[in-house]
């Protein structure tokens, strides 16, 4: 809450006020239905003015044959309202369901999650009083693009797919998120030690584009130690921005240590339709009974509303909340012999929230957020063609025969290589095991084998050797020569020189 919780649209002005009064609901499953209500009571009681239509998603679709677990009309009604609160819900086990989620997020582009986190001690019990920061999620690529394949007998693969707008669109929404919020700073969080390439381009992106905020202080950290300090003195961070899994894990992280992930409230933004929900589950154990925290989605409509232009509307809730909270009406889940007054359920909660509007906190931090805010707008570079040259190739052979000697592979691939090309090197799960590899290293029947030019390619200025070119043609010819000899290619990776840089990572020893 505080100022995290006002995430802006992109769309323009004109839009949001064609649009203010409507939105698309979804009630959800489990306690989806109960939080939903009381919800959307308070809405209607602090004067938002809004117009529902509802949506059905979730495990009712699910269980119709709609995999996804959202019909395809429901995709109209998400366009035509372009605002949509969406309650929890439930993946059924088995059957190849896929996440609802991640679907929405990736078919309607909603490229920022944003959760913002903060403390409400003592009446919520945490140990870091002072937290009061904002995790902004990649949201449509990364390893969420669930692209997956069993290669071998013993090794599987996932790709993780990283590029240069979907990186540069994100971080620029949390810079300007945290100037919009008057956010101080914006730390960038990545393993580019490990994965130059693809977390590598994050965090060179946040690098350029952190030179247009001289007003915001940057920084980065290795996702580990970045995950450590967030656990342990989470107060030093402001406005956190990351990639799809990292975000993931780390919002989970900010919203536990906080208090209670049952808070937590997020908005998944896009260009033109933006989704809001709770960051918990649908709690299937406990719905029917009445007695679930509505706090989330509270936070997450609030969100909404300030997307919508209502800030208003949204201060009056959030205060109210607080004040709510102050005075020890607590859901179960919250309750403490030391600040709770009254346990209370889902629609008693709703009840004395409402009974608050118009008041605020007394303690804790009010919130205060600006009428006159304009919206958020991500204006990314446009697309700059690059040269690429073809410098050689990584194929991949699932080989298990005998010992699995990579000196044997090795061997076979010198001859099968011809004039064309020079075998560089074997490698085994990442690990180099041909020429001069050692023979503690265990082997799988995965190899991947990298060719370059036979060709010399001169030298650089400054005696720098270059890279000759390969063909197409000659890669062609190089895996049916593999082919003829019984070896079974899996895949092959091409190797490129882009603008006259490597683009593909090195082994042991090149």
């Amino acid at each position: 809450m505080g100022n995290a919780s006002s995430p802006q649209s992109q769309g323009s002005t004109a839009e949001s006020k064609s649009l203010s009064n409507r939105i698309a609901v979804a009630f959800g499953d489990g306690i989806g239905p109960e939080i939903m209500r009381a919800t959307l009571d308070i809405l209607e009681a602090a004067g938002a003015g809004l117009e529902y239509e509802e949506v059905k998603i979730g495990k009712e679709m699910y269980l119709s044959g709609h995999q996804s677990g959202i019909a395809p009309d429901a995709w109209d009604i998400l366009r035509r309202n372009r605002v949509f609160l969406k309650g929890p819900i439930t993946t059924p086990q088995g059957g190849g369901y896929k996440s609802l989620n991640v679907t929405i997020r990736k078919t309607l582009g909603l490229f920022a999650n944003v959760r913002p986190c903060r403390a409400f001690t003592p009446y919520v019990d945490s140990n870091f009083p002072d937290m009061d920061l904002v995790v902004v999620r990649e949201n449509e690529e990364d390893l969420y693009a669930g692209i997956e394949h069993q290669q071998t007998a013993e090794v599987v693969q996932c790709l993780k797919l990283v590029s240069r707008p979907g990186c540069e669109r994100v971080i620029r929404y949390a810079f300007e998120y945290a100037r919009a919020n008057g956010r101080k700073k914006v730390t960038c969080m990545s393993k580019d030690n490990i994965m130059k390439h693809t977390d590598g381009l994050f965090h060179s992106i946040f690098n350029e584009v952190a030179k247009e905020y001289p007003d915001i202080e940057n920084e980065h950290h290795i996702i580990d130690i970045g995950s450590a300090l967030l656990a342990d003195r989470p107060e030093q961070f402001d406005v956190i921005v990351t990639l799809n899994l990292y975000g993931d894990i780390v919002s989970d992280i900010t919203a536990q240590v906080a208090g209670s992930v049952g808070l937590g409230g997020s908005a998944n933004i896009g260009e033109p339709i933006s989704m809001f929900e709770a960051i918990h589950g649908s709690a299937p154990d406990i719905a029917g009974k009445g007695i679930a925290n509505p706090s989330g989605l509270i936070h997450a409509a609030c969100m909404m509303l300030s997307h919508m232009g209502k800030n208003d509307i949204a201060v009056r809730i959030q205060n109210a909340l607080l004040r709510t909270l102050e005075d020890g009406i607590h859901t179960g889940d919250l309750y403490s012999e030391a600040y709770t007054r009254q346990k209370v359920g889902t629609q008693e909660f709703a009840e004395a929230l409402i009974e608050r509007l118009g008041q605020v906190p007394r303690h804790l931090k009010e919130v205060e957020l600006s009428t006159a805010r304009k919206p958020i707008e991500v204006k990314v570079r446009p697309f700059v063609p690059a040269s690429k040259k073809l410098v050689g190739v990584d194929v991949f052979i699932d080989w298990a025969v005998g010992e699995r000697d990579p000196n044997e592979l090795g061997r076979a691939l010198e001859e099968i290589a011809k004039a064309d090309f020079k075998l560089k090197m074997i490698t085994n799960r990442g690990v180099k095991v041909y020429p001069n590899g050692f023979p503690e290293t265990f082997c799988t029947d995965h190899w991947r084998c990298r060719f370059i030019a036979a060709a010399n390619g001169g030298t650089e200025a400054g005696g720098k050797p270059r890279m000759a070119a390969v063909t197409y043609e000659q890669i062609t010819g190089l895996l049916q020569r593999l082919t003829v000899e019984g070896l079974n290619f899996i895949k092959i990776e091409n190797l490129y020189e882009i603008n006259g840089e490597r683009a593909y990572s090195l082994g042991q020893g090149e």
